[in-house]
């Protein structure tokens, strides 16, 4: 999920580009890819159609651009994690937890970027499905090393039972089918870690002691 929140007079301190992006950005969150024209992002970007056509070639284009940073924001949550916590893998895992919880409040009123976007790209040729689900990859990998250095028995499925509850979180938020979904996912993930951990002979972990 992105956090990024328009800023009043922002536009006119951007570059043209980077006006393009944050206009297309703010659109395609709150009215979705396919309603929102290249003319409506040029005029939310103070700009021309032309000048949009002149950075992106395509829409499409601009959405996979537009994706590829909602991705990025999502592995810098996981360079984050990894920095703050050195060597305590299952404070990264639930520094992760927290990362989606924090962010809920936004998915409530706008739904996951990702998840909205895949509905309205069923082409799985898409250029910009290709981004998504190269990020869901990449993401699978990292939060599996994360769990085999927690010690869990089985770090592939720990990681899936995890990024179900993520993705499960945000789906519910923007449903409201349960309450206080923040708390629950943090609590529910935190049980998680900790039975895998326990059940593995002679380990509970590979976390150093604080302060090493």
């Amino acid at each position: 999920m992105t956090t990024t929140v328009r800023r009043p007079g922002r536009v006119a301190k951007l570059p043209p580009r980077e006006r393009i992006l944050d206009a297309a950005e703010e659109l395609f969150q709150s009215e979705g890819i396919r309603r929102v024209s290249v003319q409506a992002i040029a005029d939310r970007a103070e700009t021309t159609k032309m000048a949009v056509y002149r950075h992106f070639a395509t829409k499409d284009a601009l959405v996979e651009e537009w994706l590829r940073i909602v991705a990025a924001d999502y592995q810098a949550a996981f360079d984050r994690v990894e920095a703050d916590h050195p060597g305590r893998p299952k404070d990264q895992i639930m520094g992760l937890a927290r990362f989606i919880a924090e962010g809920l409040p936004a998915i409530s009123h706008r739904g996951c970027p990702f998840i909205n976007s895949l509905a309205e790209l069923p082409d799985r040729a898409h250029p910009a499905r290709r981004v998504i689900e190269e990020h869901k990859a990449r993401q699978t990998r990292r939060l599996t090393a994360m769990c085999a250095d927690a010690g869990v028995p089985d770090p592939a499925q720990t990681a899936a039972q995890i990024t179900f509850l993520l993705e499960g979180a945000q789906v519910s938020t923007q449903n409201g089918s349960i309450d206080r979904v923040g708390d629950r996912l943090l609590s529910i993930v935190e049980g998680i870690v900790e039975a895998h951990a326990a059940s593995a002979p002679g380990r509970g972990g590979r976390d150093l002691p604080k302060g090493q």
